[in-house]
């Protein structure tokens, strides 16, 4: 891979070597979604796992979107 950027390496490859953190996942209705928490009971949308294909068109379940979970993780 070539990268050619006038940036430098370190805000290039800044937390390049991070995990992400922990994700929870979520069912509601038919959608099953991942999550990854911000307070408790609160996520942030990461990405859909399993849903119908028009779910991707409801803004509400846009990856970024904050939702609350309250105790329905699983």
């Amino acid at each position: 891979m070539t990268l050619y950027t006038s940036m430098p390496l370190e805000l290039v490859f800044d937390g390049f070597s991070k995990q992400p953190g922990p994700y929870v996942d979520l069912t509601i209705g038919q959608v099953r979604m991942q999550l990854e928490p911000i307070s408790p009971g609160i996520g942030r949308i990461v990405r859909l796992l399993e849903c119908p294909l028009d779910a991707y068109l409801r803004p509400e379940l846009a990856p970024g979107t904050v939702v609350a979970y309250g105790g329905h993780s699983s």
